[in-house]
């Protein structure tokens, strides 16, 4: 099979979905499926769907287009604020976009009266992530201006946490965000209709006992796709944390000096060798690298260790294990390895279960993969 590849299994993805939108709305909570880390792959975003999430979010315009023509006819919202470039696209494609600028937001007023329409807008505020957003105390002023600026309706507000600064929230952030949601309301005479309290890593909270305030949504990716927690990196309870893997072949497979060589030894008999200071020991090369993926990231088989990665390989400690030239490596990802993967042209993706192609669903029986062949 061709590899490097990236095997994505829906089945799994679906069922995670279907877990999470289960739990959090006992707790009054919707889900939208954030889609960006695997560059807006319908089969991936149907799976989501199907496991029965709100609508969809991306962060890039070019993703959403892709699963627009790939019939995918769910909302989608623009989860990073729109470029000026992307005016026109973010209006033919997405009814809602996240925004912190009133510049951004008067662009897309015109650009939706020029298309006889009207745009949502959910504000993002800071919320101590230290990205994205506008400051608490200049809400109220700012909220008063959209609701002032025509072709657009201001439809809520969000928050981010742990996405630059890797601190999860706490029920004072989310109780914060409530009051503020009751703030915008009294400045602006508008009912908000959503507060989206973060991403995947607000999932211990909202699993949590404590009350949810005003807070009614989550934006969610990590969680789905992988399972995780992304603050602490431990598996959420109940979901498949496997329903990615990516493989590469072995194209070097011998023992190495278990340390860098010293020195090169005087030629005898015409032969020149490296002397190390320690022993040997059992290496693989893999046709896979920085290029691909983010290589240090990489979940290896039980026994193997990584030692190093270049633009287009990466070298493994096989230990006492006989890996063979031409075998392939199975082996786990994280989210940054899991977004580099996806974006990369030279890494193939291979889908199981459930396809959608054009918006209609087929079944696709699932292929035996093992972890070394």
């Amino acid at each position: 099979m061709t590899s490097p590849r990236v095997e994505i299994d829906l089945r799994k993805i679906e069922e995670n979905a279907q877990s999470l939108v289960s739990r959090l709305g006992v707790r009054g909570l919707s889900v939208t499926g954030v889609t960006k880390a695997v560059c807006g792959h319908p089969d991936v975003a149907r799976a989501m769907l199907d496991g029965g999430v709100v609508g969809l979010a991306d962060a890039r315009i070019k993703n959403v287009a892709r699963m627009r023509t790939a019939g995918i006819g769910s909302p989608i919202s623009m989860i990073r604020a729109p470029m000026a470039s992307e005016m026109e696209d973010v209006m033919k494609f997405c009814a809602v976009s996240y925004n912190t600028e009133l510049d951004t937001i008067l662009k897309l007023g015109s650009a939706a009266r020029k298309q006889g329409t009207r745009h949502n807008i959910i504000l993002m505020i800071e919320m101590g992530d230290m990205r994205d957003g506008i400051m608490p105390e200049d809400l109220d002023d700012f909220a008063a201006r959209v609701v002032a600026t025509p072709g657009v309706a201001l439809k809520g507000i969000a928050a981010n946490f742990a996405c630059l600064a890797n601190i999860a929230p706490t029920a004072g952030d989310m109780a914060m965000l409530s009051r503020l949601a009751y703030q915008v309301e009294c400045a602006c005479g508008r009912f908000v209709d959503v507060v989206s309290g973060g991403g995947s890593a607000s999932v211990p909270w909202a699993l949590g006992e404590g009350a949810i305030g005003r807070i009614n949504n989550l934006r969610l990716g990590e969680a789905i796709l992988l399972g995780i927690d992304p603050v602490s990196g431990q598996p959420i309870n109940g979901l498949h944390t496997d329903a990615f893997a990516i493989f590469a072949e072995v194209i070097e497979a011998r023992p190495k000096p278990s340390s860098l060589p010293i020195r090169s030894s005087a030629p005898k008999h015409g032969k020149h060798e490296l002397v190390s200071n320690g022993g040997r020991a059992n290496r693989a090369v893999l046709a896979i690298g920085q290029q691909d993926t983010d290589a240090g990231s990489l979940s290896l088989p039980s026994g193997f260790g990584f030692i190093g990665a270049t633009s287009d390989h990466t070298v493994v400690d096989t230990a006492k294990s006989t890996v063979p030239v031409g075998s392939e490596m199975k082996m786990g990802l994280n989210y940054s390895a899991l977004m580099r993967a996806m974006s990369a042209p030279d890494v193939v993706k291979r889908v199981h279960g459930k396809q959608s192609l054009k918006g209609i669903a087929k079944d696709r029986k699932t292929q035996r993969v093992l972890t070394l062949v």
